[in-house]
């Protein structure tokens, strides 16, 4: 479980003060940075993908050093439920939550990594010496000591779930996932032991980064000279970056490209591919916070004469719709998307092309969000489900008889992707024809199910686990 990781054993620390800003901890920059990532998700709800990368330019930490404090992070976070079993088993009393996060990060580094033994416990100690007191070092000191006494793999038969009376326990203990994610996963995808351990690996594996050339402004070609990148497996418009920091790339900054995972390049290809009778110019991105498919639809307007209306609930994600599109025939609003037909921007039958990228779980993108699968929690799913199915509604009475809508969502969670469109169908007083959506993906790529919707998969297709579902208003 988890790939093996370079050896980062740390000898002497190194003291990460010195530079501004830096405290004088005898603890090395890369553990430091990690803990206080951790941390944050923690106690503040942060996010590790907006709050790591700030604090590593902070420390001014590149190369290996950035290598190795994302590592932690991100393997750690990925992991607390796995870490939590195995430290609980070791302890007589709850650890203060700083003592915690520091064992589950020492953990890691002894179980799924090929740090040093001493390395990762000397470091966790000093780590929790220096930022709580002596006292707490000498308990981590202790805990530390027993769980460095067995590999992952004997504690993991020490605590997973019987894998005969309990499977999708034992498996959401092998593969650090919640036991309600596994069997949610199980649901959609089918029985098959080997492929649900398969996908579950999948999302214990950090993703490449792609960029989305958008069509009009750069070709998929001209972005792989521009970037090293290579093409993407699927989308015409995809490339995978080898590395490097994609904000420092020219097309990036003059809005020719965006990072976007190739899945979502494909849901929203598809959305403007499907044939609509007559004129073919008013599209609608009903929910378009942050602004990566309604950047994409855009660059299409642009090159077919559309325009593109913006819709986001969120001031703050809006202005972020905003700034992504800028440049491009996207007019953002501010406003709520159910509001289709008492809102004067927002007519019935007002649009060409609706795509619905209705909010979510996120379970589709557990690779690239660690901390989610243990924010999430099955009671999430009913206020949401609400939410997408009245989304849904509203985008069937903004599209005009003869045009398309495309309901997405990253997540493969079937409460959100079939039930919510089949319930839609059943209680619609709109007439509408669901769509084979396999007929607007790449020709070729395996593994798109039987139909007439599509779930996307990580371990199948390298993407997002992304769902769409095409429907066209026939009266």
């Amino acid at each position: 479980m988890g790939a093996r990781r370079p050896d980062r054993g740390g000898g002497e620390a190194r003291r990460p003060g010195g530079a501004a800003g830096r405290p004088n901890l005898p603890v090395d920059a890369p553990r430091f940075v990690a803990f206080q990532v951790i941390r944050a998700v923690s106690d503040n709800d942060a996010y590790a993908n907006l709050a790591l990368p700030g604090l590593l330019r902070e420390r001014q930490l590149t190369g290996l050093d950035a290598a190795f404090a994302t590592e932690l992070t991100y393997g750690t976070l990925r992991s607390l439920g796995t870490l939590d079993r195995i430290i609980d088993r070791n302890v007589d009393r709850e650890p203060d939550p700083a003592v915690r996060d520091a064992l589950r990060m020492g953990a890691y580094q002894l179980l799924y990594t090929r740090v040093p033994p001493h390395a990762a416990v000397d470091t966790t100690v000093t780590l929790v010496r220096e930022t709580v007191n002596d006292g707490a070092a000498k308990f981590a000191n202790a805990i530390m000591r027993r769980v460095s006494e067995h590999t992952l793999e004997d504690w993991l038969t020490t605590v997973a779930p019987d894998a005969a009376e309990n499977p999708a326990g034992n498996l959401a203990a092998r593969t650090a996932h919640p036991e309600w994610i596994v069997r949610a996963f199980t649901d959609a995808l089918g029985k098959d032991a080997a492929e649900i351990t398969a996908l579950l690996e999948a999302d214990n594996v950090r993703p490449p980064v792609h960029l989305a050339a958008r069509p009009g402004q750069i070709t998929q070609a001209e972005l792989i000279a521009e970037s090293g990148g290579s093409a993407g497996q699927w989308s015409p418009y995809a490339v995978t970056l080898a590395g490097g920091d994609p904000g420092a790339l020219s097309s990036i900054h003059k809005g020719r490209s965006h990072v976007q995972d190739e899945g979502s390049q494909l849901v929203a290809t598809a959305v403007v591919n499907v044939p609509v009778q007559g004129q073919d110019d008013r599209w609608l991105d009903l929910c378009a916070g942050p602004g990566g498919k309604a950047g994409l639809l855009g660059a299409f307007g642009a090159e077919r004469g559309a325009d593109v209306l913006a819709v986001e609930v969120t001031e703050h994600r809006a202005d972020l719709v905003a700034k992504a599109t800028r440049g491009l025939p996207v007019y953002v609003k501010h406003a709520d998307g159910r509001t289709v037909g008492h809102d004067p921007d927002l007519v019935e039958q007002g649009f060409d092309r609706v795509l619905v990228d209705a909010p979510c779980t996120g379970l589709g993108a557990l690779r690239r969000r660690p901390e989610a699968r243990w924010r999430r929690l099955p009671s999430d799913l009913p206020p949401l489900t609400k939410l997408q199915r009245e989304l849904l509604a509203a985008a069937v009475r903004a599209v005009r008889v003869g045009g398309v809508v495309g309901y997405v969502t990253c997540s493969p969670h079937i409460t959100e992707t079939r039930m919510t469109v089949m319930e839609t169908l059943r209680k619609s007083k709109i007439p509408l024809e669901l769509l084979d959506a396999r007929e607007f993906l790449p020709a070729g790529m395996p593994g798109l199910g039987d139909g007439p919707t599509v779930q996307l998969w990580p371990h199948r297709h390298g993407t997002d686990a992304m769902f769409l579902a095409l429907l066209r208003r026939v009266g």
